[in-house]
């Protein structure tokens, strides 16, 4: 099984993959005029605003979300993993594929909130209603929520719950099938919660995971920091292939790089966009800028972290795929375990208990939000094939159950080569459809723009600006155009 999945790796995950996911980011970092850089102020006050919503989630619980979904073993397990196969210089091209990244989120996340819809009395959005309403191409659209429900459900559960099993068992030596039961158990009382109790679970946990982890890193630098400037000359000369040791590695940096940032991110792969279908704000653009601050915090924050603890302690090997190893030092240690070697050598006896509860929080969000995200394309299928039955659901609730438990007691190679055919996948299907509807994203952009200029609180109305199959949005509106006062109606015309 394993050769069947790193032969179908081979094509889904080309060069001509890696380097198109940098220039659709380079792309819209240019038409958008580095949104990702002029709007950064905007993108922290927006994140702060919002109140509860009936029908969804504010704009922070929809941030945090989509934090929960990518802190975890992106983050931590995926930078290593990043290192041991493309070498130092693989974070160099992390950071500059997040960086784009981000504004490639930010045109995700606006065409999810422009073509979002309310189902069952929940607001939801996401790749396959952009494609329906954009693209107006119905088949294309079912077969993006076939994709992402497999990836959801079945694909990506593995790679969290195996990165949770190795390190619990690392630290407390306990069983990895003991971990698996615990963590479907535990899985199996919040997905029948709803959208509600996901959003209300992540916005008390993320923040709390994600300082005490950063706490952590930033010590363990503390203490090293005569050598912080050493790690940054390391990385970006093997980035360039100019270091001595890892030379010859450029094109597995870049790939490993790109390929990792771009798991622990999301962006470009649409599989961020769910969460962000299910925020209530006055303009799509709105969201689409908070989303893209959380590139930010996920790649500069916590990915450099961690790879600058692994790289400072030396707690790695770089051992490329079709090479012989370059360092082997460690053995046959599975990269997932670098970062808690890395936070063990600092606090010995403690760095790899804490480690392994903080990936077990790290993972547990992440696998609540990829039931959300599942849950979300089973209901734009049960939508558009007009299931009425919740049989479907309960089906996806076991499956993603027994992905965790297969997850927990298999190879970690295996797993990740079963989630990175995933990620693939994704990315393909996402990045087709958003340059395909680049027009549509730039013209709310502008209208955002505009409005700010104005000195207004930017109101969206997609019959002004031509932007057709934004059902919810031309309701929105005339519902807000009759409410408001005669004064107030001109001033929002």
């Amino acid at each position: 099984m394993n050769e069947m999945i790193n032969w179908l790796n081979g094509y889904v995950w080309s060069p001509v993959l890696v380097y198109l996911l940098l220039g659709v980011g380079l792309l819209y970092t240019i038409l958008t005029r580095f949104v990702q850089v002029r709007f950064f102020k905007e993108m922290i006050k927006l994140a702060a605003e919002g109140e509860s919503s009936k029908a969804g989630v504010n704009s922070f619980q929809a941030l945090m979300m989509s934090l929960g979904s990518r802190i975890g073993t992106g983050n931590v397990a995926g930078v290593a993993t990043a290192i041991a196969l493309g070498g130092p210089g693989a974070v160099f091209w992390m950071w500059l594929s997040s960086f784009f990244g981000s504004a490639i989120s930010f045109i995700e996340i606006t065409l999810t909130q422009v073509y979002k819809r309310k189902i069952d009395g929940e607001y939801r959005g996401g790749t396959p209603f952009y494609i329906e309403k954009g693209l107006k191409q119905k088949w294309f659209a079912i077969l993006s929520a076939i994709v992402t429900l497999i990836v959801m459900g079945l694909l990506w559960p593995g790679i969290q719950a195996n990165t949770v099993a190795l390190s619990i068992n690392d630290a407390f030596g306990i069983s990895p099938t003991i971990t698996g039961i615990l963590v479907v158990v535990l899985l199996g009382t919040i997905i029948f919660g709803g959208v509600k109790r996901i959003a209300k679970t992540a916005e008390i946990i993320v923040p709390f995971m994600a300082i005490g982890y950063v706490i952590v890193c930033l010590i363990t630098l503390a203490m090293n920091y005569s050598s912080i400037p050493s790690v940054i000359s390391l990385i970006f000369s093997s980035a360039f292939d100019l270091n001595a040791t890892f030379g010859g590695l450029l094109g597995a940096a870049i790939s490993w790089g790109v390929q990792r940032g771009i798991y622990a991110t999301g962006a470009g792969l649409g599989s961020e966009t769910f969460e962000s279908g299910a925020a209530e704000v006055s303009h799509p653009a709105k969201q689409g800028l908070v989303q893209a601050l959380s590139v930010y915090i996920d790649s500069f924050l916590i990915c450099t972290s961690t790879a600058f603890m692994i790289l400072i302690t030396g707690m790695y090997d770089v051992k490329p795929e079709g090479m012989e190893p370059i360092t082997n030092k460690l053995g046959e240690v599975a990269p997932s375990l670098y970062t808690q070697l890395s936070i063990n050598s600092i606090f010995p006896g403690f760095g790899a208990a804490f480690l392994a509860i903080a990936l077990f929080f790290f993972c547990f969000t992440t696998l609540i939000s990829y039931y959300y995200k599942a849950e979300t394309n089973l209901a734009f299928l049960r939508d558009n094939l007009k299931i009425k039955s919740a049989l479907p659901n309960h089906v996806l609730k076991v499956f993603l159950l027994a992905s965790v438990m297969y997850g927990s007691v298999k190879s970690a190679s295996l797993v990740w080569a079963i989630g990175d055919l995933g990620t693939g996948a994704m990315a393909w299907v996402n990045l087709t459809v958003i340059l395909l509807l680049t027009k549509t994203a730039l013209k709310v952009l502008k209208d955002y723009e505009m409005q700010k200029k104005a000195g207004k609180n930017p109101v969206f109305d997609p019959v002004k600006l031509g932007i057709t199959g934004a059902d919810f949005w031309e309701e929105e509106y005339k519902e807000l155009e009759h409410n408001q006062p005669k004064k107030q109606k001109k001033s929002i015309s």
